[in-house]
């Protein structure tokens, strides 16, 4: 058994864990599910290690050790203690991938703008503002074909259905972010509605960036179908069976895995 978990780790190239809380959207819920069991498949074809936690106390030093990427999947760390760790987890060269939510932050809500840190700094988005309903694939266009997260994609493609986040910050005038996918203008109108401003007609929106000062990417993709409607809470569509999709994650992950 010891022989087994030694070879394991001995023929990973790099180890893998990640976060999430899988609680209360469905949709969210559904593709942290999702990316489990993707990852963990992903994982023996590419040689590295994947583990998954939804106990945020694991946000510590000694447990952080042991892994050179952390992706949070749907949330973030709420405890200042777990905040601060990821701090010095990053700024001493660490790696993190985010997915759709984890980056959402909206004053009066169960996720206020209350680090600013990691959502100005860090990510640079600052605060959600609003986004398009229902969840609908995106023709996105690559802004720089030249990073490894991006490299082999074409200039355009269809993505996965996804619910689109828009920002209070615009990421084009903060010096640090390097934009790698934005929606592109064949996509409008984006969403169905039924509200009016749940349809995008015209405007930029990154969807897909990188801070320079750090070892990260965030991908605002993350947000399965669900027929709520008819309270069935199916699942409707899944962000990882889009091929093209799938290549920028897997692009990242190595990008994010390799060593210096």
């Amino acid at each position: 058994m010891s022989f087994s978990v030694f070879a394991q780790i001995k023929r990973s190239n790099f180890n893998v864990v990640a976060f999430y809380t899988a609680k209360n959207d469905e949709a969210h819920i559904s593709f942290v599910h999702e990316a489990n069991r993707w990852f963990t498949k992903m994982s023996s074809q590419y040689h590295f290690k994947y583990d998954s936690t939804n106990n945020w106390n694991n946000l510590n030093e000694t447990f952080l050790s042991n892994y050179q990427i952390v992706i949070f999947l749907d949330t973030r760390p709420d405890s200042l203690s777990q905040r601060l760790t990821f701090e010095k987890y990053m700024e001493r060269g660490g790696a993190w991938m985010g997915f759709h939510f984890a980056a959402f932050a909206l004053n009066d809500s169960s996720y206020p703008q209350n680090w600013d840190w990691y959502h100005n700094k860090f990510l640079g988005s600052g605060e959600y503002s609003c986004n398009t309903w229902r969840p609908t694939s995106a023709i996105l266009k690559v802004e720089d074909n030249k990073h490894s997260a991006t490299k082999g994609l074409p200039k355009t493609f269809k993505s996965a259905p996804n619910e689109w986040y828009r920002w209070s910050n615009d990421l084009r005038q903060n010096p640090e972010i390097k934009i790698l996918l934005s929606i592109d203008s064949m996509s409008f109108p984006l969403g169905t509605g039924p509200k009016p401003n749940e349809i995008w007609h015209k405007g930029y929106y990154p969807v897909v960036w990188t801070n320079t000062r750090y070892k990260m990417i965030y991908i605002n993709m993350g947000h399965n179908d669900i027929d709520y409607e008819h309270k069935t809470n199916k699942e409707l569509s899944f962000t990882f069976d889009n091929e093209t999709q799938n290549q920028l994650v897997i692009n990242s992950l190595l990008w994010l895995g390799k060593k210096k």
